[in-house]
């Protein structure tokens, strides 16, 4: 199975990309993860992207594109791989096109876990994050993991969010438009249970060729 998985920020695209790799047998390759692989091993291309943050500007597309075909290139992801966070645009999408042309790999699917801006603004404002041990939570006032005082993060502000949900209208759901005319797109609600949305996933991709 080689797949990608889009959505907005607050769908629980990290969370169900374990779950989708997990049950496919296949590597959950995140760009974030591919940049600290490089970084740590002080690759070329970590060194380079090393440069641009160093420098407090954006990774170019270039680098990100050269680190992404790297990593699908490693045994791993022979058989398979499912993408998060790659692409976010439509110019990585057709450049991811491309890599996968070349070798006769092309994409299984791409899964839209899709969600109403209002549900994510209400989800994400009302998350909490521990300051003892960091964990996560939600309408408590001490941390369920160790006890200790909860606060809100800067980005799980109601503006900031919204403004977060502006960026993805304007870089990355585009590329929604771009795999729906591919004929790849699959859509699923990201509203309810983590397990119900991991098995309503499970069974629109099991009709995909494999």
């Amino acid at each position: 199975m080689r797949l990608v998985l889009v959505g907005p920020p607050g769908a629980g695209k990290g969370t169900q990309a374990q779950f989708l790799a997990a049950h496919f047998s296949i590597p959950h390759v995140s760009t974030g993860d591919i940049f600290r692989a490089n970084l740590k091993a002080g690759t070329e291309l970590g060194n380079q992207a090393k440069g641009f943050m160093d420098r407090g500007e954006l990774v170019p597309d270039s680098v990100t594109n050269e680190m992404v075909k790297d990593r699908l290139t490693h045994d791993d992801a022979v058989n398979g791989f499912l993408l998060d966070g790659f692409p976010r645009n439509v110019v990585q999408a057709e450049v991811l096109r491309a890599i996968l042309a070349d070798k006769k790999t092309p994409l299984h699917a791409v899964l839209e876990f899709s969600l109403a801006d209002e549900e994510i603004v209400a989800r994400l404002s009302s998350r909490r994050t521990c300051r003892d041990c960091g964990a996560p939570s939600v309408g408590v006032d001490k941390c369920p993991t160790c006890g200790g005082d909860v606060y809100q993060r800067e980005d799980d502000k109601a503006e900031v969010i919204t403004r977060r949900l502006e960026v993805y209208a304007e870089q990355t759901a585009p590329i929604i438009s771009f795999y729906r005319n591919e004929g790849l797109l699959i859509s699923v609600s990201a509203v309810g249970k983590v397990e119900d949305i991991t098995a309503h996933a499970i069974s629109a991709l099991s009709r995909v060729a494999q």
